[in-house]
C-alpha cells in the first residue's frame, strides 16, 4: 500500500501539535512515539486512515480537546476523528482521577471499533516497550512517572491486555501479552 499526500499532511500536524512535548521521564520528543505507533499499525495491515490516527491518537488528550478533534475532522475526515476520538481517554481539563478513567477506557477498548483497537493495542504495545527499556535500565524509580505508579501501571496494562484478547489473539495482541509479561516478570522481582 502507498501512502499518500494525506499521511504526510498528517505526519506535518502531528509533528506541529505535539513539538514542545517530550515522552515522560524524558527528553525524547513525543513526536517519536507517534511514528511508533504509526509504524506498528502499518506493520499490523493497518489502512492510511488507521496510520492518520495513529500519528495524530494523542492530539486531542494533549493538545486542545474537543477543538483539535474537530480540526482533525475537517482536515482528515470522520473515519479518522472517530478513530482518534475512540483512543482518547478524556478530553477534559484537568484530567478527572485516573483509576476510574482508565478503568471507562478498558471498558470502552472492550467494545471498540477493530480500527480502535488496532489504533490503541498499536500504541500500547509502543508504550509498553518503552516502559520495559525503561525499567531494565532503572528499575522501580520507573513508575515515578505515572499516575497510576507500579501497581495501577501493572494493572492497566493486564485489563486492556484481556479486554483486546477478548476479540480474538492477533499477532499485535500476542506481543503486546509477551511485553507486558516480561514487564510484570520483572516488577514482581522489584520492591513495589
Amino acid at each position: 500500500m502507498a501512502l499518500s499526500a494525506r499521511f504526510e499532511e498528517a505526519l506535518r500536524y502531528a509533528a506541529h501539535l505535539h513539538r514542545d512535548q517530550v515522552r515522560k521521564g524524558s527528553s525524547i520528543p513525543y513526536v517519536s512515539h507517534l511514528l511508533g505507533v504509526a509504524a506498528i499499525v502499518l506493520e499490523h495491515g493497518g489502512n492510511e486512515d488507521e496510520a492518520i490516527a495513529a500519528l495524530l491518537h494523542d492530539a486531542v488528550e494533549d493538545q486542545g480537546g474537543a477543538p483539535t478533534l474537530q480540526a482533525i475532522r475537517e482536515r482528515f475526515g470522520d473515519a479518522v476523528a472517530a478513530i482518534v476520538a475512540g483512543c482518547t481517554d478524556t478530553d477534559v481539563v484537568p484530567k478527572p482521577p485516573w483509576r476510574p478513567r482508565k478503568e471507562a477506557y478498558v471498558a470502552h477498548v472492550a467494545s471498540a471499533s477493530p480500527s480502535v483497537r488496532l489504533v490503541s493495542a498499536a500504541d500500547k504495545l509502543h508504550n509498553a516497550r518503552t516502559i520495559l527499556a525503561d525499567y531494565r535500565r532503572h528499575g522501580d524509580t520507573v513508575w515515578d512517572r505515572f499516575s497510576g505508579r507500579k501497581k495501577g501501571s501493572l494493572w492497566y496494562y493486564r485489563a486492556l491486555v484481556e479486554a483486546f484478547r477478548s476479540h480474538g489473539v492477533t499477532p499485535l495482541v500476542e506481543e503486546l501479552e509477551r511485553v507486558v509479561s516480561e514487564i510484570e516478570r520483572l516488577a514482581a522481582r522489584g520492591p513495589s
